[in-house]
């Protein structure tokens, strides 16, 4: 049976979701037939633009920068606040709604799904079918539009979503790829972020198709791992599933939303610190160790992106935790600002296990430093009592 997958998208979704509340409200206008903007305030101009109309767009308008710099390219540009717990319902509202034809959905925003089609799809006279009927299904019982991919796996499923929009259906199968993703400019690759295509357009790489004809091992000498990765998606290579249930355990994180994106890696470090001890922290807390250990990383474009390792043996130190989420954030950057940054872990065990060691973690007995075993447990003692920020290491202090 051939994989058939979807990638759903909401219009931009906060923009939309504020004019259906607004209408819904009595409002004479709607956002998404004007000039318009989510994102900071109408009076003081401060934040960024979350999300803007078709409207706004043709002036230019750019979702991630200043609010500021939106107004001077359109004085008469409207904006509203965001509304995060009303974008939540109107997410909630739409995941238990798609829900209805098939549990296989993984949700990997607020505003974006994927759901394997594969099991359902001998009930509609085409997937293509299906994808309208949901969409207009959508747009009849909540007043807000979709966009939907269609192809055998997710990458090109998302690629397809973000062709022409709004309310529209879109395929990419493989035997499409050179037709409808080649010709496109290198930019509108999934991940490939500015600094990546400056290097490729360096190399005299300017579209998709450029990149799936390139030698891939000259891509890797440039862009590391990263590089490897976009030849993959230029070629249509995504061997990554729908997973709609949650980890065998459930996991402990943390994640931080940034005051200021960051653009180097001893910023991503700093944070990376206080996230692993807060991590850690828990676990201790909760008597668990981590089998596995994500990162995951929201860019200052909104792209997410997230990288995981199983460990050779479970943990809860924060100083195993932090190495494992630096190492996976160097193999997965793309070397464009970063807004959030987290840590997850999950397969957990009980921390009173006994661990199965290997020769190599078998070593002689050495003097126990207890000097800093004093100062750990001091340490870990007043975060207990007056919280994680009470007392910190000088590095990590801004």
């Amino acid at each position: 049976m051939a994989t058939i997958i979807f990638h759903i998208d909401v219009n931009s979704a906060y923009l939309s979701w504020t004019a259906v509340e607004q209408l819904k409200n009595g409002a004479e206008v709607d956002l998404r037939t004007i000039p318009a903007i989510i994102g900071g305030d109408q009076k003081s101009r401060h934040g960024i633009v979350l999300a803007k109309s078709i409207s706004a767009k043709k002036y230019g308008i750019r979702t991630g920068e200043p609010v500021a710099n939106a107004f001077r390219k359109c004085p008469n540009l409207v904006t509203a606040a965001p509304n995060h717990k009303m974008y939540r319902e109107k997410s909630r509202q739409l995941m238990d709604y798609l829900r209805t034809y098939t549990t296989e959905i993984e949700q990997v925003s607020v505003d974006e799904c994927y759901m394997d089609f594969t099991k359902i799809a001998d009930k509609f006279a085409s997937p293509v079918a299906a994808a309208c009927e949901i969409k207009d299904g959508v747009k009849n019982k909540f007043g807000f539009t979709v966009n939907i991919g269609i192809s055998s796996n997710k990458l090109l499923a998302k690629m397809a979503s973000d062709f022409e929009k709004p309310d529209k259906v879109h395929t990419l199968f493989p035997e499409e790829i050179p037709l409808k993703m080649w010709p496109l400019p290198i930019n509108e690759l999934f991940m490939a972020g500015k600094s990546s295509v400056d290097t490729m357009k360096k190399l005299e790489i300017n579209t998709i198709g450029d990149l799936a004809k390139a030698d891939p091992a000259l891509i890797e000498l440039h862009l590391k791992s990263h590089g490897r990765m976009l030849w993959n998606f230029a070629n249509g290579i995504d061997d990554s599933q729908v997973r709609s249930k949650p980890s065998e355990a459930k996991g402990i994180g943390n994640s931080m939303t940034l005051s200021e994106d960051v653009a180097t890696y001893d910023e991503v470090q700093k944070v990376f610190k206080s996230l692993a001890q807060s991590v850690g922290g828990r676990l201790k807390k909760a008597g668990q160790k981590a089998m596995m250990i994500s990162m995951e990383v929201k860019y200052h474009n909104f792209q997410t992106m997230s990288h995981q390792r199983q460990l050779s043996k479970p943990t809860d130190k924060e100083e195993e935790i932090y190495d494992a989420a630096c190492q996976l954030f160097l193999e997965s950057w793309n070397g464009e600002p970063v807004r959030l940054l987290g840590i997850r872990t999950a397969k957990l065990v009980d921390a009173s296990e006994p661990e199965q060691l290997s020769i190599f973690d078998i070593k002689m007995p050495e003097k126990p430093d207890e000097k800093h075993q004093k100062l750990n447990k001091a340490m870990e003692e007043i975060r207990k009592k007056f919280g994680d920020s009470a007392v910190m290491k000088a590095s990590e202090m801004k």
